[in-house]
Protein backbone atom coordinates (compact mmCIF):
# COMPACT_ATOMS: atom_id res chain seq x y z
CA UNK A 1 0.00 0.00 0.00
CA UNK A 2 1.02 2.87 -0.97
CA UNK A 3 0.61 6.68 1.51
CA UNK A 4 0.27 9.74 -0.28
CA UNK A 5 1.31 12.05 2.47
CA UNK A 6 1.18 16.04 2.10
CA UNK A 7 3.10 17.97 5.00
CA UNK A 8 0.18 20.75 5.01
CA UNK A 9 -2.66 18.08 5.90
CA UNK A 10 -0.54 16.02 7.93
CA UNK A 11 -1.20 15.58 11.51
CA UNK A 12 1.39 15.38 14.08
CA UNK A 13 0.03 12.05 15.44
CA UNK A 14 -0.14 10.94 11.53
CA UNK A 15 3.60 11.97 11.29
CA UNK A 16 4.51 9.96 13.99
CA UNK A 17 3.03 6.81 12.65
CA UNK A 18 4.40 7.45 9.34
CA UNK A 19 7.82 7.62 10.56
CA UNK A 20 7.32 4.46 12.72
CA UNK A 21 6.10 2.51 10.14
CA UNK A 22 9.43 2.98 8.09
CA UNK A 23 11.25 2.04 10.90
CA UNK A 24 13.00 -0.97 11.18
CA UNK A 25 11.52 -3.63 13.18
CA UNK A 26 13.61 -4.44 16.80
CA UNK A 27 16.77 -6.38 16.02
CA UNK A 28 17.00 -5.16 12.32
CA UNK A 29 19.76 -2.69 11.67
CA UNK A 30 18.94 0.35 9.14
CA UNK A 31 22.55 0.72 8.02
CA UNK A 32 25.54 0.99 9.31
CA UNK A 33 26.34 1.90 13.12
CA UNK A 34 27.36 5.54 13.99
CA UNK A 35 30.86 5.16 14.69
CA UNK A 36 31.65 7.29 17.51
CA UNK A 37 33.91 10.27 16.92
CA UNK A 38 37.81 8.97 17.54
CA UNK A 39 39.85 10.16 20.78
CA UNK A 40 42.74 12.48 19.33
CA UNK A 41 45.95 10.32 19.76
CA UNK A 42 47.21 13.14 22.41
CA UNK A 43 44.86 14.64 24.85
CA UNK A 44 44.05 18.26 24.17
CA UNK A 45 46.61 20.79 26.12
CA UNK A 46 45.89 22.17 29.34
CA UNK A 47 44.48 25.55 29.66
CA UNK A 48 47.15 27.70 30.54
CA UNK A 49 48.13 28.60 34.19
CA UNK A 50 47.04 32.30 34.83
CA UNK A 51 49.92 34.43 35.81
CA UNK A 52 46.94 37.05 37.43
CA UNK A 53 45.50 37.97 33.75
CA UNK A 54 41.92 36.83 33.32
CA UNK A 55 41.94 34.02 30.65
CA UNK A 56 39.06 33.23 28.61
CA UNK A 57 35.52 34.73 28.32
CA UNK A 58 34.48 37.89 26.10
CA UNK A 59 38.35 39.30 26.38
CA UNK A 60 37.13 41.93 29.01
CA UNK A 61 39.64 41.91 32.39
CA UNK A 62 38.34 40.24 35.75
CA UNK A 63 38.70 43.52 38.35
CA UNK A 64 38.91 42.10 41.73
CA UNK A 65 39.32 45.31 44.09
CA UNK A 66 40.26 45.54 47.52
CA UNK A 67 37.37 46.00 50.49
CA UNK A 68 37.65 48.78 52.51
CA UNK A 69 35.96 48.92 55.57
CA UNK A 70 33.05 50.98 54.10
CA UNK A 71 32.15 47.79 51.93
CA UNK A 72 32.46 45.65 54.72
CA UNK A 73 30.08 47.99 57.14
CA UNK A 74 27.84 48.41 53.74
CA UNK A 75 27.52 45.10 53.84
CA UNK A 76 25.40 42.72 56.66
CA UNK A 77 27.02 39.03 56.92
CA UNK A 78 25.54 37.30 59.27
CA UNK A 79 27.82 34.31 61.26
CA UNK A 80 29.75 33.70 64.48
CA UNK A 81 33.43 33.71 62.69
CA UNK A 82 34.60 34.64 59.45
CA UNK A 83 37.41 33.23 56.38
CA UNK A 84 39.06 35.90 54.05
CA UNK A 85 41.63 35.73 51.58
CA UNK A 86 44.06 38.45 50.69
CA UNK A 87 46.12 38.58 48.15
CA UNK A 88 49.22 40.39 47.21
CA UNK A 89 50.31 43.33 49.67
CA UNK A 90 47.29 42.47 52.31
CA UNK A 91 44.83 43.34 49.35
CA UNK A 92 41.55 42.02 51.08
CA UNK A 93 39.73 40.34 47.89
CA UNK A 94 36.88 38.13 49.75
CA UNK A 95 35.14 38.29 53.64
CA UNK A 96 33.00 35.60 54.22
CA UNK A 97 30.55 34.85 57.32
CA UNK A 98 29.17 31.46 58.60
CA UNK A 99 27.86 29.79 61.80
CA UNK A 100 29.51 26.46 63.62
CA UNK A 101 28.19 23.42 62.81
CA UNK A 102 25.43 24.64 60.44
CA UNK A 103 24.45 23.85 57.06
CA UNK A 104 23.02 26.97 56.33
CA UNK A 105 25.33 28.92 53.94
CA UNK A 106 27.59 31.17 54.40
CA UNK A 107 28.00 34.32 53.05
CA UNK A 108 30.73 36.52 52.22
CA UNK A 109 31.60 39.49 49.26
CA UNK A 110 34.08 40.41 46.79
CA UNK A 111 34.83 43.33 44.81
CA UNK A 112 34.82 43.48 41.71
CA UNK A 113 35.15 46.82 38.94
CA UNK A 114 33.76 48.67 42.33
CA UNK A 115 30.81 46.91 43.00
CA UNK A 116 30.66 44.76 46.03
CA UNK A 117 28.53 41.81 45.19
CA UNK A 118 27.66 39.01 47.57
CA UNK A 119 28.67 35.04 47.51
CA UNK A 120 27.34 31.81 49.43
CA UNK A 121 28.97 28.73 50.12
CA UNK A 122 27.03 25.65 51.32
CA UNK A 123 27.89 24.21 54.61
CA UNK A 124 28.63 27.39 57.16
CA UNK A 125 32.04 28.49 59.01
CA UNK A 126 32.71 24.08 59.15
CA UNK A 127 32.87 23.99 55.44
CA UNK A 128 34.63 26.80 54.94
CA UNK A 129 37.98 26.06 57.16
CA UNK A 130 39.68 24.25 54.09
CA UNK A 131 38.35 26.03 51.08
CA UNK A 132 35.09 26.39 49.89
CA UNK A 133 33.40 27.29 46.48
CA UNK A 134 31.48 30.75 46.46
CA UNK A 135 28.68 31.07 44.17
CA UNK A 136 27.01 34.71 43.35
CA UNK A 137 25.26 36.09 40.38
CA UNK A 138 27.16 35.47 37.11
CA UNK A 139 30.00 34.26 38.96
CA UNK A 140 32.05 31.26 41.45
CA UNK A 141 34.94 32.29 43.55
CA UNK A 142 36.64 28.99 44.10
CA UNK A 143 39.09 28.92 46.90
CA UNK A 144 41.62 26.36 47.13
CA UNK A 145 44.40 25.66 50.26
CA UNK A 146 47.90 25.21 48.65
CA UNK A 147 49.99 24.61 51.85
CA UNK A 148 50.18 24.00 55.35
CA UNK A 149 49.46 26.75 57.81
CA UNK A 150 51.94 29.47 58.56
CA UNK A 151 52.96 30.61 62.09
CA UNK A 152 50.77 30.06 64.91
CA UNK A 153 48.07 31.04 66.90
CA UNK A 154 44.48 30.79 66.59
CA UNK A 155 43.67 31.65 63.81
CA UNK A 156 47.21 30.68 61.04
CA UNK A 157 47.15 31.93 57.54
CA UNK A 158 47.17 29.60 54.99
CA UNK A 159 48.79 29.39 51.19
CA UNK A 160 45.69 29.48 48.80
CA UNK A 161 44.51 30.61 45.80
CA UNK A 162 41.17 32.53 44.98
CA UNK A 163 40.04 31.41 41.53
CA UNK A 164 36.88 33.87 40.29
CA UNK A 165 35.17 32.39 37.23
CA UNK A 166 32.79 34.41 35.31
CA UNK A 167 29.50 33.62 33.47
CA UNK A 168 31.18 33.69 30.10
CA UNK A 169 34.31 31.35 30.81
CA UNK A 170 36.21 34.25 32.15
CA UNK A 171 38.79 33.18 34.92
CA UNK A 172 41.54 34.80 37.01
CA UNK A 173 43.30 33.21 40.11
CA UNK A 174 45.09 34.88 42.50
CA UNK A 175 47.87 33.92 44.84
CA UNK A 176 47.20 34.85 48.52
CA UNK A 177 46.22 33.81 52.30
CA UNK A 178 43.10 32.20 53.85
CA UNK A 179 43.02 32.70 57.04
CA UNK A 180 39.80 31.20 59.16
CA UNK A 181 39.01 32.05 62.81
CA UNK A 182 37.83 34.24 64.89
Amino acid sequence: MTWSLRATRLSPFMAILALAACSPEPGEVAGPPASAPEAPATPPPAPPESDGQTVGGDGSAIDLQTLTSQDLAAETLAGELACSFSGGDDQLLLVARGNVASDDPAFGVVKVSGYVERVAAPGGFDAMLDGASFAGRGKTVVIAVTGPAEGGGESPPRPATLTYQRADGASRVFQGLWTCGP
